[in-house]
């Protein structure tokens, strides 16, 4: 009986991870999206850069806020109860988005999208800690970021289409019908754990209840830990310019630069997914097989990252359109897919125990890039800007000299992290 119980477990596992996982597509999706309608919006909401800015950047602040409550809740409240909850929020915010007559409504829209989908990777991740045994654990977390990709890539040429024919509003409440739907999907298939079921774990747990550590210690641990600030201070601007860049002005700025249309420019920007699908299992097997560490993946990547925004700083205006294939493909993998190696390294700088605060807490920091580096870049694209709301080439040329700072940034932070992957045992 228990063989076949187990059975269950392994069968049932799948339904549950690919639910979340289509939830996990919606929340990239979500982030991504302004950048191939952020000029529709623009013209419609009648507003300039710094406030569109204000506008991407307002899915950000409450997603880095809610990473720490998001493992409390999962860990008090339950996984499922909390994704279902807060996608329900998600799609309050997006049909608010949708219909919103002015650009004060829309970005609180657009923050309650921010509050719902913050709460789906850490209850996720607990979830699968519960359905998958401990050897499988990072290949599933590999393939939930690839699927993050494919999140991206509707966000990109999809939507362009989509908005074109619907318009940018009806596509937003749309997508926010999808996001309800997912959370009946939740609530109705996911559980939190095998025993839910009445079914046994798919291993015999490894970590005896003595073993558990408050919350105010796990956060001092983290924060007092001195390999912990160059990894956060890594992913706060290296997500900080893939988030500027390809969740919004990147749109913007192919069609204002280069003259080309929603879709061309959708095209172009789906290259960002095709990279971050093809990147995350290939910088994971990078790591584990051949170089067999972190560290070294992390600063090449992060050297091929300071080298494409120097090509977006200082060739601005005069980049040939493969190179721009070539270039949001590179960001793609080595600014986006490059954190799964990100998150592996800072799992492993500290004990299990506490392996979910210390996730929690170093994901404040990619989302808190977003949160500045749009608004940033929005306020500089203004100061610039024609009587029609245009961004001159000169005015994006001085926002990806921020960029390539960041770059420069990320790729320091890179040189002090500490190697966290053990070999030989």
């Amino acid at each position: 009986m228990a063989t076949d119980s187990l059975q269950k477990v392994l069968r049932y596992r799948w339904i549950i991870f690919w639910i979340l996982a289509c939830g996990y597509v919606l929340v990239y999706f979500h982030r991504l999206c302004p950048a191939v309608v952020a000029v529709d919006m623009m013209r419609d909401l009648k507003t300039g850069g710094a406030l569109t800015g204000f506008l991407g950047a307002a899915y950000f602040y409450p997603y880095a806020v809610m990473q720490l409550p998001a493992g409390l809740l999962s860990d008090s409240w339950g996984p499922r109860n909390t994704i279902t909850l807060f996608f329900t929020i998600a799609f309050i915010g997006s049909v608010l988005l949708g219909a919103a007559p002015s650009v004060f409504l829309a970005i609180l829209g657009r923050a309650l999208v921010g509050l719902g989908v913050a709460m789906l990777f850490v209850p996720t991740m607990k979830i699968l800690a519960e359905w998958f045994r401990l050897r499988e654990f990072a290949f599933m977390t590999g393939m939930l970021m690839a699927l993050g990709g494919v999140g991206s890539l509707f966000a990109a040429t999809p939507l362009a289409l989509i908005s074109s024919w619907i318009g940018w509003r009806l596509s937003f409440v749309v997508v926010g019908v999808f996001t309800l739907v997912l959370a009946v999907l939740v609530w109705v298939f996911v559980r939190d754990r095998p025993d839910d079921f009445g079914w046994p774990p798919p291993e015999e747990p490894k970590q005896s209840a003595a073993a558990a550590m408050g919350l105010m210690e796990s956060v001092r641990r983290v924060l007092t830990c001195r390999a912990f600030w160059p990894i956060a201070i890594w992913f706060f601007f290296d997500c900080g310019i893939f988030f500027s860049f390809g969740g919004l002005w990147g749109g913007p700025y192919l069609m204002q630069v280069y003259g080309l249309s929603k879709a061309q420019a959708a095209q172009i920007l789906s290259m960002l997914a095709v990279g971050m699908i093809i990147g995350s299992p290939l910088l994971s097997y990078l790591s584990t097989n051949i170089f067999q560490a972190r560290k070294p993946v992390l600063v090449l990547s992060s050297i091929i990252l300071l080298g494409l925004t120097a090509v977006l700083a200082f060739f601005t205006a005069g980049i040939p359109l493969v190179v721009l294939y070539a270039l949001c493909l590179g960001l793609g993998i080595f600014s986006a897919a490059i954190v799964v190696i990100g998150f592996t390294t800072n799992k492993e700088l500290f004990p299990v125990q506490m392996a979910g605060t210390a996730t929690g807490i170093v994901n404040l920091f990619p989302f808190a890039g977003g949160a500045v580096f749009q608004p940033l870049l929005g306020y500089i694209l203004q100061q610039n800007s024609t009587a029609e709301g245009m961004f001159s080439p000169a005015a994006y040329q001085q926002a990806f000299v921020i960029l390539f700072i960041a770059g420069v940034i990320a790729f320091f932070a890179s040189l002090f992290l500490k190697e966290s992957m053990v070999t030989g045992n």
